[in-house]
């Protein structure tokens, strides 16, 4: 046919029909693959008593297939009767692609792996350290492997990598100066896991914030604040600032003052004192032994008693507090120990 025999762009209508063929193919011979690996192969592998293969299979199907279909396009278009320069860009694109695959196969299966085997042992261990190690263990493994496929790809289209590391070291400099933060935040970060302050989980303050510890990254720390917001603290700050581990309290101290009436007697005093030891003895399973009860202070408008109590670690120090005060309040009525609230006297002159 004379439309096939016509030239465009140094190639027949025949010779581009012939190469658009050859990448249709190859895409569906990709698309075949895949399907035979997730319907024929993983029925076969899922019998095996092992993880492995399954895995394997799992994370190597999608790359296979796409490094098929890149085979077919780069044959296809390598085939044409093209420029040089036409041949030498399809050639360097090809292996770019071709490393970018192995790469991208490379983290799925490595990341696959620390999911099935590694994740649970972290899970398993008591320590919380490496529940915040792991995160960055995966994302470095990431940013390591796109890091040398990034150089064997340039290397392999035929750029100079040492003067292209050489020009990014000078531009390094100039980067640096321009992100200390990021700098300081990754200093921080190292800071809080060799020194770790706090861990995943624990209850904090720092400045105006406090919450529980979600996620503690290289740059930065999340924590879960009591009204549900996240909020995200560059490390830094924590370099720099006071931070105070709720969690890591042995016990909660409270301190209560109650002020009764001045025309409270030495004995109701005593009495007001020997009850709150009475209150402690009953909630003694929640605190812990040491307590302090005392007539601490005249007041202004009251006689001060002051009570000293330690709640257990792992109680719930709101719950206990609040049964502990409705027990007081109970009992100094009972006994007719009243409560003083601010009186004063005003001296009035009557007029003649």
């Amino acid at each position: 046919m004379e439309f096939l025999q016509k030239e465009f762009y140094w190639n027949t209508v025949g010779e581009w029909l012939i190469a658009l063929g050859i990448i249709i193919l190859s895409v569906l011979i990709g698309r075949v693959v895949f399907w035979i690996f997730s319907n024929v192969v993983k029925k076969l592998t899922a019998r095996t008593k092992t993880n492995i293969d399954d895995i394997i299979i799992d994370m190597v199907e999608e790359p296979l297939a796409f490094a098929i279909a890149i085979l077919g396009i780069w044959y296809g278009l390598d085939s044409l009767n093209l420029p040089d320069v036409g041949h030498v860009w399809i050639n360097r694109i090809y292996y770019l692609l071709i490393i970018f695959n192995i790469a991208w196969l490379i983290n799925r299966v490595l990341d696959a792996l620390i999911e099935e085997y590694l994740v649970p042992i972290v899970e398993k261990s008591e320590s919380d350290l490496d529940d915040q190690l792991l995160p960055i263990l995966r994302k470095g493994i990431h940013v390591a492997v796109w890091i040398m496929a990034i150089i064997v790809g340039l290397n392999n289209a035929g750029y100079d990598v040492g003067a292209v590391i050489a020009g990014l070291g000078i531009g390094g400099l100039a980067l640096a100066l321009a992100a200390q933060d990021t700098v300081a935040n990754l200093f921080g970060g190292i800071t809080i896991f060799v020194d770790q302050p706090f861990t995943i989980n624990d209850w904090i303050k720092i400045g105006s914030h406090e919450g529980i510890i979600e996620e503690v990254g290289i740059r930065s720390t999340r924590i879960r604040t009591f009204d549900g917001r996240l909020v995200t603290i560059p490390n830094k700050v924590f370099a720099e600032s006071a931070i105070e581990n709720v969690s890591a309290e042995p016990n909660r101290r409270v301190i209560l003052i109650f002020g009764l009436t001045y025309d409270t007697s030495p004995e109701k005093m005593k009495l007001a004192i020997s009850t709150l030891a009475d209150v402690h003895t009953k909630f003694s399973e929640h605190l812990e032994e040491k307590h302090l009860e005392l007539f601490d202070s005249f007041g202004d408008f009251s006689l001060n008693v002051k009570f000293v109590f330690y709640i257990k670690k792992g109680e719930d120090n709101f719950q206990i507090n609040s049964q502990i005060k409705m027990e007081i309040l109970e009992q100094f009525n009972a006994k007719g120990l009243d409560f003083a609230f601010p009186t004063q006297t005003i001296l009035a002159t009557v007029e003649k």
